[in-house]
């Protein structure tokens, strides 16, 4: 649920390539015609860029591809090791990636594309983007479970920002957070004395998982993607 992590300074290209706008090269073509912005002053080639500092890319994408996957239990987003099946091996889909993470126990919504500019703009948590998981637990949730949880649980000195939750039954609940924490459903559960035994991503912003069977996709289109991307900034 997090972006991948990078070492920091790094030039302006890297940094564009790292988020998935575009490669190396093409950022350098990019920069030369003044579409990137680095704190609001056009960047020039081989700026460095600090982990603190706003890039802005101004380009219009087209033909861009936008996917939502249903992803199932031990397919791995980011970073497999050996043995392991990567999400890109689990679906006939070519030149996309995934946005975000949804760890290998988790199965759900994730969205495919490959137009990098959605990267930050859904997965920084300043823009507070919602996301609603489905979660079973092994214990039968206590009467003041959805007041806690709601309020912020303290995982390891970190409290969680304020949340919604609904009861669905005695040991199952659904949570809308607005930030993506590792492991942030399952660490708060732990907290409160709750072992997870299941947890399903169902919606992101206004893209919901709609019936998709495990492993299989659709294509955004029409008035869903159009909200997606204006809801992001990016119509």
């Amino acid at each position: 649920m997090t972006t991948d992590t990078a070492i920091f300074p790094m030039r302006i290209n890297k940094y564009l390539a790292h988020k998935n706008y575009c490669t190396r090269r093409e950022a350098d073509t990019l920069i030369s015609a003044g579409k990137v912005l680095i704190n609001g002053r056009k960047a020039k080639l081989g700026d460095i860029v600090a982990e603190a500092d706003k890039v802005d890319v101004h380009f219009r994408a087209k033909n861009m591809r936008y996917f939502a996957y249903n992803k199932s239990r031990g397919i791995i987003t980011h970073s497999p090791q050996l043995g392991e099946k990567e999400i890109r091996q689990a679906t006939s889909l070519v030149g996309v990636f995934p946005v975000g993470r949804l760890d290998k126990d988790s199965h759900g919504l994730i969205i495919l594309t490959d137009d990098g500019r959605i990267t930050d703009k859904l997965l920084n948590p300043e823009y507070e983007h919602e996301k609603e998981y489905v979660v079973t637990v092994k214990e039968t949730l206590a009467a003041n479970f959805r007041e806690r949880m709601e309020k912020g649980v303290n995982i390891e000195g970190y409290t969680t920002k304020p949340c919604t939750v609904k009861i669905l039954g005695e040991k199952k609940f659904s949570i809308t957070l607005t930030e993506g924490k590792k492991h942030q459903i399952r660490r708060m559960c732990a907290s409160l004395g709750y072992v997870t035994a299941d947890l399903e991503r169902i919606r992101i912003m206004n893209i919901k998982l709609a019936g998709l069977k495990l492993g299989e996709h659709r294509a955004l289109k029409d008035a869903e993607l159009a909200s997606f991307l204006r809801a992001l900034a990016l119509a």
